[in-house]
């Protein structure tokens, strides 16, 4: 049998990323980055892993989110408090966030510019600019 293995590539991300490849985050991995760049919420991704018989809490979901961030696996974007989406596009872009539906949809990183922004406090630096551009349906 020469073919390879289903959860390769989710388990040679998590190696490459120094994470340990558990069960449940080689399931997550898989559900996550098997498909095309997406934006997710942990709820989103507790529902797909229940759909696809992994057992999981959604506490472990959101714990695996943010070290998959941490890691630099995924982005987090927080479009308002307490409502994050997790993107596993980590390139250089921005978005729009529609506020009808709550979609997001990513911006080309070379489509903003930012021309002019505050000093950086003293003993820090910007690390990266991420623009949201929040859209709302015309009015008729």
């Amino acid at each position: 049998m020469t073919g390879t293995r289903p959860f390769k590539h989710a388990l040679d991300r998590l190696q490459q990323a120094g994470l340990r490849p558990t069960r449940q985050r080689l399931a997550l991995a898989r559900l996550l980055f098997d498909k095309v760049d997406r934006h997710i919420t942990a709820e989103q991704l507790h529902a797909e892993a229940v759909d696809a018989e992994v057992q999981v809490s959604l506490a472990t979901v959101y714990n695996t989110l943010h070290q998959f961030t941490d890691a630099g696996l995924l982005r987090e974007v927080v479009v308002e408090a307490g409502r994050s989406y997790f993107d596993t596009n980590t390139s250089d872009h921005h978005h729009f966030f529609f506020e009808g539906n709550g979609n997001l949809q990513d911006i080309p990183g070379e489509s903003v510019t930012v021309a002019h922004f505050p000093a950086a406090p003293a003993g820090t630096r910007v690390a990266r600019v991420d623009v949201i551009i929040r859209l709302a349906p015309e009015e008729a």
